[in-house]
């Protein structure tokens, strides 16, 4: 029997199968967030691949993959979902929230900055999934099933649609043991003496420092790169190095002595945090109603 000869609601359910599947690139993944049974998953999408003439995934006993056509297919079905989703929602209202949000942030952004602020939000609304995903890298929004994300600095030219949450000056720090080994860095200038820890605003990317009507541009070195936030924060707390991180990112150990501000009267480029939307498609009203909650709760940071 073909999906959909008993009705949209079988369609539906093969669509958002196969979403999962490729969100999670697992079968039995897929087939539990869909409150299934593996078999009963692998015949839906079966008998989806027999519809459509075309093999969606690749199977292989290490991996699941899709298929060209398979990529293509997501790229036409997650707007479509994400569209029946927010119509359900905006006839439900923002006070009865439902289904699954999924944000990606970075992993320091996530621990530091979002976990301790969205209790309220979950507290305000308690028939809402929320599902957070932690990633350093930047994810392809639609592939990967991501309602709204959170990116730092420069957005590259994008289809996706953007919101400011914030803007935070950046920081440079270096824990209390690093500084009595190796001395601490009265000007700019000294810091060609220092280590960094390469991460994040200066993972290959070269410094500009402004006082007044003085600029004095710096190249950062170091033997330890680090490609996770969270981490770096965690080698420059062992002296490692020296970082440069936003201010939220670093409010915790300066707050406790752990790290230490450098070069307090100068100032780097403020960094700016936005909220991306999958381009192409509305976003979620729960996806909106997220991100005006951060907007609120940032204007006081």
């Amino acid at each position: 029997m073909a999906i959909g000869s008993e009705g949209v609601s079988d369609r539906f359910q093969a669509l958002r199968l196969f979403v999962e599947i490729a969100r999670t690139g697992s079968f039995s993944k897929g087939a539990r967030a869909m409150k299934l049974s593996q078999p009963t998953a692998s015949r839906i999408i079966a008998l989806l691949e027999e519809q459509l003439g075309t093999t969606l995934f690749s199977r292989s006993t290490r991996a699941l993959t899709l298929t060209e056509p398979g990529t293509a297919y997501l790229a036409r079905v997650q707007p479509i979902l994400a569209s029946l989703e927010a119509a359900d929602d905006a006839i439900r209202g923002t006070d009865d929230l439902r289904g699954t949000l999924r944000i990606a942030a970075s992993s320091i952004f996530a621990s530091r900055a979002i976990v301790p602020r969205i209790g309220a939000f979950v507290a305000r609304h308690p028939n809402l999934q929320v599902e957070l995903t932690i990633d350093d890298r930047r994810q392809d929004l639609i592939q990967e099933g991501v309602d709204v994300a959170i990116r730092f600095g420069k957005l590259p030219d994008s289809s996706a649609i953007a919101r400011l949450i914030g803007s935070w000056p950046l920081v440079v720090a270096a824990a209390p043991a690093y500084l009595e080994a190796r001395g601490t860095p009265e000007t700019p200038e000294a810091l060609a003496d220092h280590a960094f820890v390469i991460a994040g605003p200066v993972a290959g990317k070269e410094l500009l420092f402004h006082r007044g009507d003085r600029q004095v541009r710096v190249q950062p070195k170091g033997q330890v790169a680090i490609d996770g936030a969270e981490v770096a924060v965690s080698a420059v707390r062992a002296g490692l190095g020296i970082a440069v991180a936003s201010l939220p990112s670093f409010a915790e150990d300066l707050d406790t002595g752990k790290l230490m501000q450098l070069l307090a009267g100068w100032r780097l480029a403020d960094i700016e945090a936005h909220a991306l939307f999958a381009g192409g498609q509305a976003a979620k009203p729960a996806a909106r109603a997220f991100v005006d909650h951060l907007v609120e709760v940032f204007r006081s940071v």
